[in-house]
């Protein structure tokens, strides 16, 4: 049984990385179709060995595709998800056009696999937020043991989660640096290279950005409405992996070594952990990995029942391309899609 599939977006880091991981996979596609905007017509892609020329989406009928991969934008998304999804094709989507949506469920395989089944509403599927995607992995386990009460995290986020554009922003300037340029700021509100920024995406009347909102809303929608959260998320200059330090608090008592233990059994999830130098994961290692890391994993003494611990994952493979293959993955080990066409 082979399927069918779109990615559009095809040209961006993301589609780029959905195509490769569905090659490394082995995902069972009869076709693959690459999708961008017109502009991009006729650039080639890579899919494995093979070569595919973009097709322009505008133009390209649905009809025939059984899933698609959507990594273009969440304008774009809100354009074409719901013509897509009412052509009878199911829409992956990597934007947060739907993820709020009550008629679309927002998945991470390893936490909510169940949710999926209500795809069928509007046979749209939203993909996480790359910072809270690999955060519920790691957190998951541990709430169905000792049932999370509060998390406090703080986010150190890599430039890919700004595009090709964020990568090409941290090159320039490190390059201008060194050999005593001007420096220009284009993609981002303050210098990268050589600096962080604390602040992701459009500020809010709160005072909290809406990048910080994303992972409360989809922590809540994913894991547990009851757990309380507050984020402060930071761009820093780092090409690929996105880092994160999480306080938790829980009901029930855990310890530093039962969560570890915890952790190392669960799905998605691996555990680093010595306390030595260099005993630890750090964004450089996780860039081209697929796994959910943990490491420093520690009591905290100011509350009860707290731990402590650092959070890594590359952000373009399971913070986007990874997990949207795996929801597709999800559908045809549950028997919820069938190929439209049967194979030759």
């Amino acid at each position: 049984m082979s399927f069918k599939v779109a990615v559009v977006g095809a040209t961006g880091n993301v589609g780029r990385e959905m195509l490769n991981i569905l090659d490394e996979r082995g995902f069972p596609v009869s076709e693959v179709v690459a999708l961008a905007s017109r502009r991009s017509q006729g650039t080639e892609v890579s899919f494995g060995d093979r070569t595919l020329k973009v097709r322009a989406l505008d133009s390209y009928d649905f009809s025939d595709t059984d899933i698609c991969v959507m990594s273009a934008g969440g304008n774009v998304s809100k354009e074409w998800s719901p013509k897509i999804g009412k052509q009878g094709c199911v829409v992956i989507d990597n934007s947060s056009a739907f993820r709020y949506d009550p008629d679309v469920p927002l998945i991470v395989p390893e936490v909510n696999p169940d949710a999926v089944s209500t795809f069928t509403r509007k046979n749209i599927i939203a993909n996480p937020n790359c910072s809270t995607a690999q955060l519920v992995v790691a957190l998951k386990p541990l709430h169905d043991v000792a049932t999370i009460k509060r998390v406090v995290v703080a986010t150190y986020q890599s430039v890919s989660g700004a595009g090709k554009e964020g990568m090409d922003e941290l090159f320039t300037q490190t390059r201008a640096v060194f050999v005593a340029d001007s420096v220009d700021v284009k993609k981002f509100t303050k210098r990268i290279a050589f600096n962080v920024i604390p602040h992701i995406d459009v500020f809010l009347d709160d005072g909290f950005t809406k990048e910080e909102w994303k992972m409360v809303a989809e922590t809540k929608k994913m894991l547990d409405p009851k757990i309380k959260l507050t984020a402060t998320c930071v761009r820093v200059p780092v090409f690929i992996g996105h880092s994160e330090a999480v306080n938790i608090e829980f009901e029930k008592p855990i310890t530093a070594d039962e969560a570890r233990e915890i952790l190392r059994e669960a799905p998605g999830c691996q555990v680093l952990d010595k306390r030595e130098d260099g005993g630890y994961i750090t964004p450089l290692e996780s860039a081209g990995e697929d796994a959910t890391f943990i490491s420093r994993i520690r009591e905290d003494s100011t509350v009860d029942n707290g731990l402590s611990m650092w959070v890594v994952s590359d952000n373009l493979r399971k913070g986007a391309a990874l997990n949207a293959v795996q929801i597709a993955e999800l559908l045809i080990e549950r028997g919820l899609i069938q190929p439209k066409k049967k194979a030759a």
